[in-house]
């Protein structure tokens, strides 16, 4: 009995992902969910289709969790495949903005409030 339409990735699949990546990469460790990815050059014909699909879908900033959606592949896959990327200068990585760095609430409402005023 075979499974029919299981979409890119399911969990009886292991090798093929080990493939795709090349091996893990102690590299992938400053990623998170919200780290965005922006292309700094255009996809090479020679270069590997997951490569590729990132430069393409990277031409706006993206999160690695959009990334990792829009291609199907698990977070651990993308996350090396963007370390290699990223090593290869073909993507900037951008770390979010710290909470901490968020002015705080008092000052926002007093800005919006004296530009109501105006």
């Amino acid at each position: 009995m075979t499974s029919e339409n299981q979409g890119p990735w399911h969990e009886g699949t292991p090798v093929p992902l080990y493939v795709v990546t090349g091996g893990p990469d102690p590299s992938t460790g400053k990623f998170n969910l919200v780290t965005l990815i922006a292309t700094r050059s255009e996809p090479d014909p020679a270069m590997q289709p997951e490569h590729s699909a990132i430069l393409t879908l990277c031409t706006y900033p993206l999160s690695v969790a959009e990334v990792s959606a829009y291609l199907g592949l698990p977070f651990s896959v993308v996350t090396v495949l963007l370390a290699q990327l990223v090593e290869e200068e073909r993507v900037e990585a951008i770390s979010p903005v710290p909470v901490a760095a968020y002015p705080e609430r008092g000052l926002l409402e007093a800005v919006i409030h004296g530009l109501r005023k105006l």
